[in-house]
């Protein structure tokens, strides 16, 4: 063969295995080694099962690390990743509503007059529905004189007195049932809005103070 053949095919095979190269480097995204448990340094085109307890790297065709996987994690290792990964989102959230909740407080009562004033405004309204209902139950009480002066006249036998009378002797009973109970549960209303400015109270004095000018020397 002559030395002029020998160039060209010498020439073809450096073409072909560059050719061979380059379709190799862009049909495979890296090159995966690790040193497995026993010690021996494995690479191969694609995750390495022998590693799958430890970490990767995956390495450029230059030879530098792309990037590195960490170890495949078991089904409770996987559960266990995540309910901490929720937890701490929860627990983000949790603090990021709390100083939502700080500013709107302390937007509302920059001062401790201005939420005394206001505690002293809701029970006020409180005190004039409750205030309602008792003369309500007032009004009752005296048209309930009136009804049992007619049923005086029935007192042998009630069955006897006129329907209407009955039935205004029943409405009465019953009115003065629903008046008693809703004073009862107003009541109960004046101790929550108490409690609720408690409660605030407690946080309004830590935000005041960590809001507070410094004092002058």
């Amino acid at each position: 063969m002559s030395m002029c053949k020998k160039g060209l095919i010498l020439a073809a095979g450096v073409l072909l295995a560059g050719l061979g190269a380059s379709a190799w480097a862009q049909v495979t995204p890296g090159v995966y080694t690790c040193v497995d448990a026993k010690g021996r340094r494995l690479t191969a085109d694609r995750p390495i099962p022998e590693c799958t307890d430890r970490e990767q790297k995956i390495l450029n065709p230059s030879g530098t690390v792309k990037e590195k996987i960490g170890p495949t994690l078991t089904a409770k290792e996987r559960a266990d990743l995540e309910l901490k990964e929720k937890r701490e989102i929860e627990e983000r959230n949790r603090s990021i509503d709390e100083k939502r909740r700080d500013r709107a407080l302390l937007t509302r009562y920059p001062t401790r007059a201005v939420h005394d004033q206001e505690r002293a405004q809701a029970l006020v309204q409180i005190g004039v529905v409750i205030q309602a209902a008792k003369n309500r139950l007032d009004e009752l009480a005296k048209q309930r004189v009136a009804i049992d002066e007619e049923m005086e006249f029935y007192k042998k036998d009630p069955a006897k007195a006129p329907a209407y009378l009955r039935r205004q002797l029943d409405e009465n009973i019953q009115s003065q049932a629903v008046q008693r109970r809703f004073i009862g549960e107003q009541d109960g209303e004046i101790k929550r809005v108490n409690e609720r400015f408690d409660d605030e109270l407690v946080r309004l004095r830590q935000l005041w103070a960590l809001n507070a000018p410094p004092q002058g020397r």
